[in-house]
C-alpha cells in the first residue's frame, strides 16, 4: 500500500549496549564510599534506555526511537516525551534540531538544560503550533558533575544506521500517488497521512480562469470536497479520486487541506491516451523532483536525498514531498512554464520521466513528435532515456532544454527505487554532445545576472530575437543557480545566442542552439531560465524558438 511501507520502515530496532563493570573488593568499595570519592572524569555519565513517545497514541511506524506529534491543541499527540535513565547525576542538555544538508549547521528549535539525579527521567517537549511538518532530531549532551561529557544524536547520516539520539516527526498532512503519471480518465488512488479529524480535497490545473492556488499558480477545476477523517487518524489511508475523461493531458494537483490549515499536494501528470496526440511532448523532470525531496523516510532525522550528505544510496519514487508537498522550488521552475504553455495556447502532450522510459525506441518517439521539450532540471536519466532521446535527435527530432545541468547523472531504476550510478561524462557520453552545453558551475542563486545578446549568434540565428527589440550587446532576463557552457564534446555547429559573462565566478553561462538539417536543439544554459518568463523579451525568445522547432 502506497506510503505505508516507508512509514512502517521508520522504526528499526536499536540495541542498547550493556556496560558490565567489575565491582572492586568490598573493603576497598567501603573505603571509597566513606571518603566520598568522585567518579573519574574520564568516565562521564550515560543515558540508558533512551526512548521517545507521544503519550500513548502511536501513529503507524512509530517506535521506541521515533514518535509522531501533531501540535494542534486537540490533546492527541500534542507533546513528545523523552525518557532515559542516568547511571549517575549529570547536567543534561536536550536539543531538538532541524537538520539540513550535512555541510549546513542544524537549527536548534528547542532546548532544555537540567541538573538531574541518577535514575529515570522524562523530558517533555511541547512543539508550538505552526512548526514545520518534518522530522526533528533530538540530541543530548550529558556532562558529569566532576567532568567528562557524552553526546547522543550528533552523528552525520549513516547508510543503513539510525541516529544514537531520538526523532520526533511533526505530522501535518502528507499526500502521495503510487505513480508519476496516469492515462486520461479513470480513478487515481491517493495515500493521505494526517490525524486531523477532517480534510478537504480539491483538484487544480493550469486551465481556465479563477482564483489561483498560491503555491502552484493553478486554478481549481473541481469543488472542494470534505471528508470525515476521524477514523483514519492513526495510519495512512487510501482515497480513490475520479478523473474526468475530458481532462486534457497536463499537470494537475490533488490538494488536501486539514481543518487547522496544513496543506499537501500530490502532483498528477495526465499522459495522452496514445503517443503523438499532439506533435509536441513536454517532459517533466519527475526523477529530479524526487532526488531533491528532503523528506525523511527512514526516521533518522535527516532527509532522504542525494543532497544531504552522501549516506542515501537510493530514493523511493513514491515518497510524498515535504510540506507543502511540492517539488523543490516548484513555483519558480515548473509552475512558470506550465502557466506559459496554457497562456500561449500550446497544444502538447505531457509526459513524466517514467513515460519517456516506457517508450521502446527513439524511432517510436520520432514518429510521435516533431519536438520534445525538457521543461525543467532534467538531471537524472537512465541509459534507456538517454538512448531514446539521442536516437530521436539523430532521426531529425528537435529538442528544447529549458533549464541547465541536463542529462548529468546516469541512474538505474528497479521497481519504485532509483539508484544513482555515475556522471554521464565520466562514462564516455558527455551531455554536451546531446544538449550542446553542459554544467560548469553552480551556487545558491546569489548574484544572478542578465543574459547579453551575442553578436555572432545574432548574425547567425537572428530569428531567435525577432520581435524582442534586442540587438547585440542588449541585456535581458536574469538567471543563474546552475549554469551550462560549451565543451569539447559540443557539436561543432553550436551557436551561442546569448551569454551571461562571469555568471558564477569566472564561468560564463551560454544559451545555445545547434542545427542539423535545420535548427534542432536549443538549450537555455541556466537552471532558472523559465523563472524570467515574466519578462516580455524572454517570453518572446521562447516563443520564437518554439515556433521554429515545432514547425
Amino acid at each position: 500500500m502506497l506510503g505505508i511501507n516507508g512509514l512502517l520502515g521508520i522504526g528499526k530496532a536499536r540495541h542498547n549496549r550493556i556496560v558490565r563493570r567489575f565491582l572492586p573488593a568490598v573493603p576497598l568499595l567501603a573505603a571509597l564510599v566513606a571518603a566520598g570519592s568522585a567518579p573519574a572524569s574520564g568516565s562521564p555519565p550515560r543515558l540508558l534506555g533512551l526512548g521517545v513517545s507521544n503519550g500513548g497514541h502511536p501513529f503507524a511506524g512509530d517506535s521506541r526511537e521515533l514518535t509522531t506529534v501533531s501540535p494542534n491543541g486537540d490533546r492527541l499527540r500534542d507533546h513528545a516525551y523523552f525518557r532515559f535513565r542516568l547511571n549517575r547525576p549529570a547536567i543534561v542538555e536536550t536539543q531538538v534540531v532541524a537538520t539540513d544538508e550535512v555541510r549546513r549547521p542544524a537549527k536548534i528549535v528547542w532546548s532544555a538544560r537540567q541538573r538531574l539525579k541518577a535514575g529515570p527521567h522524562v523530558v517533555e517537549w511541547r512543539p508550538k503550533r505552526g512548526i514545520a511538518a518534518r522530522t526533528y532530531l533530538a540530541r543530548f549532551v550529558v556532562k558529569g558533575l566532576h567532568g567528562g561529557k557524552r553526546v547522543y544524536g550528533f552523528e552525520a547520516p549513516r547508510a543503513g544506521r539510525l541516529t544514537s539520539g531520538l526523532v520526533v516527526r511533526i505530522l501535518g498532512i502528507e499526500a502521495s500517488l503510487p505513480q508519476r503519471s496516469y492515462p486520461q480518465g479513470g480513478p487515481a488512488t491517493i495515500s493521505i497521512s494526517t490525524d486531523s479529524p477532517g480534510i478537504r480535497l480539491q483538484v487544480f490545473a493550469y486551465a481556465g480562469t479563477g482564483t489561483r492556488d498560491p503555491n502552484t499558480n493553478a486554478v481549481a477545476i473541481t469543488p472542494s470536497v470534505r471528508l470525515n477523517w476521524g477514523k483514519n487518524r492513526n495510519a495512512p489511508h487510501l482515497v480513490e479520486v475520479g478523473r474526468d475523461g475530458t481532462w486534457a493531458s497536463g499537470l494537475y494537483f490533488l490538494r488536501a487541506t486539514t481543518n487547522d490549515g496544513h496543506v499537501a499536494y500530490a502532483p498528477l501528470i495526465l499522459r495522452p491516451r496514445r503517443l503523438g496526440e499532439h506533435r509536441v511532448a513536454v517532459v517533466l523532470p519527475t526523477n529530479t523532483w524526487q532526488a531533491y525531496n528532503f523528506r525523511d523516510g527512514d526516521g533518522d532525522g535527516w532527509g532522504d536525498s542525494w543532497y544531504i550528505g552522501g549516506a542515501t544510496r537510493r530514493i523511493d519514487l513514491r515518497r510524498p514531498y515535504v510540506e507543502p508537498g511540492l517539488p523543490y522550488r516548484f513555483r519558480d521552475w515548473s509552475a512558470t512554464i506550465a502557466t506559459w504553455l496554457k497562456q500561449t495556447g500550446k497544444q502538447v502532450d505531457y509526459l513524466s520521466d517514467d513515460d519517456l522510459e516506457a517508450i521502446a525506441s527513439g524511432d517510436d518517439l520520432r514518429r510521435a513528435y516533431d519536438l520534445v521539450v525538457f521543461a525543467g532540471h532534467e538531471e537524472y536519466v537512465t541509459q534507456h532515456m538517454y538512448d531514446v532521446t539521442q536516437r530521436y535527435r539523430d532521426l531529425g527530432g528537435n529538442l528544447m532544454f529549458l533549464s541547465a545541468n541536463n542529462f548529468f547523472w546516469k541512474v538505474a531504476r528497479k521497481g519504485q527505487v532509483l539508484k544513482r550510478v555515475q556522471m554521464w561524462r565520466k562514462l564516455g557520453r558527455p551531455e554536451a554532445g546531446l544538449v550542446g552545453v553542459q554544467w560548469v558551475a553552480g551556487n545558491q542563486g546569489q548574484g544572478e545576472k542578465p543574459y547579453v545578446v551575442d553578436g555572432d549568434g545574432f548574425s547567425r540565428a537572428g530569428w531567435a530575437f525577432n520581435g524582442t527589440g534586442l540587438v547585440p550587446g542588449s541585456s535581458f532576463g536574469g538567471s543563474g543557480v546552475e549554469i551550462d557552457a560549451r565543451a569539447a564534446s559540443s557539436p561543432a555547429s553550436t551557436v551561442v545566442l546569448a551569454r551571461i559573462p562571469n555568471a558564477i565566478g569566472a564561468h560564463d553561462a551560454e544559451m545555445t542552439v545547434y542545427p542539423g538539417s535545420r535548427p534542432q536543439v536549443f538549450a537555455a544554459g541556466t537552471l532558472d531560465f523559465t523563472a524570467s518568463l515574466g519578462s516580455p523579451a524572454v517570453a518572446q525568445i521562447l516563443e520564437n524558438v518554439w515556433r521554429r522547432l515545432a514547425s
